[in-house]
């Protein structure tokens, strides 16, 4: 098993965008230092985060720190020309060395659909044509070709060119079945992040993406499998570890309040009711670890990501409950679910670099 840490978004209203920004790269900094797998940034265009442009973000991350992968997670692929897309990405998987991957999703935000002038109808078209421009400018030269969404090309060679042959995409597939069928037919990964809805929906994408990549034709062996959670905060016992996270849940109470789907139309009132209904990870180490195990007798997934709010906590606590999580949870889940052999993110970012020519 690996795992993924998210930044904890920095308060907007607060903080600016400068110290925001530095906020988030300084996460990936402590998340290679406590021995987490990866480290995401996602993306969003409407005024509640910073990180409008996770390969800048990411890029800097890239500078601080020199074994840890680096994700997306997600960027919203559709809205952006694929040409530009690769250059971006192209260019920061040089500068870390091959330890980027890329989870990539239409995005669920009304408002960042209206900036960039998406709609219901063609969200899923624009990211699928987007994702296979992207495929072919990393694996080929002279590349022509004609779309729907943007102007077509004419014996392009994108720039720089790639450091290694091909890069890793996940599909973001949280209980949509077309994100797990698009991920099937190309043998990519699938992130799932179980959100508020019951957890069989996801398990149910879970299930058909692994069927329909076997169908297509791909060793299911191969098929990769991430999975998200409500949220972490582990502590010595579980009565203290429910106290401290009662914050993290007003927080994310009012936030939903305002400006997402509201917890209690989801039957989400109480502190209690909000870990047990988004599989949030609160408790003590043997409770978040007995968590993990009854999740993966489910999902069989090989990376789960881990978030915990800051904003909510000391920084004391912030930093203790992943540190528990590095040297009491992780170890523990590692042993009982090893990784994948063809899943070794660092043989992987080591040959890239050779292949690069670095030193």
């Amino acid at each position: 098993m690996k795992f993924l840490l998210l930044p904890s978004l920095p308060d907007y209203e607060r903080k600016s965008p400068g110290q925001q920004l530095r906020e988030i790269v300084e996460q990936a900094v402590l998340a290679e230092e406590l021995g987490f797998d990866a480290f995401g940034v996602g993306e969003r265009h409407d005024g509640f985060s910073v990180s409008s442009s996770p390969a800048v973000v990411l890029a800097n991350a890239a500078a601080r720190t020199s074994t840890i992968q680096l994700m997306t997670a997600v960027s919203t692929l559709g809205l952006h020309d694929p040409l530009r897309a690769f250059e971006d990405y192209s260019t920061l998987d040089h500068l870390a060395s091959g330890r980027l991957d890329l989870v990539i999703g239409k995005g669920g935000y009304h408002e960042t659909h209206r900036i960039f002038e998406v709609t219901p109808q063609n969200q899923w078209d624009r990211l699928h044509e987007s994702y296979e421009v992207l495929r072919r400018l990393w694996r080929e030269t002279d590349v022509t070709w004609t779309g729907h969404y943007r102007r077509p090309m004419e014996r392009v060679t994108a720039v720089p060119r790639p450091g290694r042959a091909d890069l890793r995409i996940w599909h973001g597939a949280n209980t949509n079945l077309e994100s797990a069928e698009f991920a099937a037919v190309h043998g990519d990964p699938v992130f799932t992040s179980i959100g508020t809805t019951a957890i069989g929906r996801y398990l149910e994408t879970v299930r058909y993406y692994r069927e329909r990549f076997a169908f297509h034709g791909h060793d299911p062996n191969r098929a990769l499998v991430g999975v998200g959670t409500g949220g972490f905060l582990a502590a010595k016992t579980s009565q203290e570890a429910v106290e401290k996270f009662k914050p993290v849940f007003t927080r994310r109470f009012m936030h939903n309040q305002r400006y997402e789907t509201p917890l209690d139309r989801l039957g989400i009132v109480t502190v209690e009711d909000y870990i047990k209904k988004v599989a949030a990870l609160v408790g003590s180490p043997q409770q978040v670890i007995d968590t993990i195990l009854a999740q993966h007798e489910q999902f069989q997934h090989d990376l789960m990501h881990i978030h915990v709010d800051a904003e909510a906590l000391s920084a004391a606590d912030y930093r203790n409950t992943l540190e528990l999580f590095a040297t009491e949870i992780a170890p523990v889940v590692r042993r009982e679910m090893p990784n994948k052999p063809l899943d070794d993110w660092h043989s992987a970012a080591a040959a890239a670099a050779h292949t690069a020519g670095d030193p």
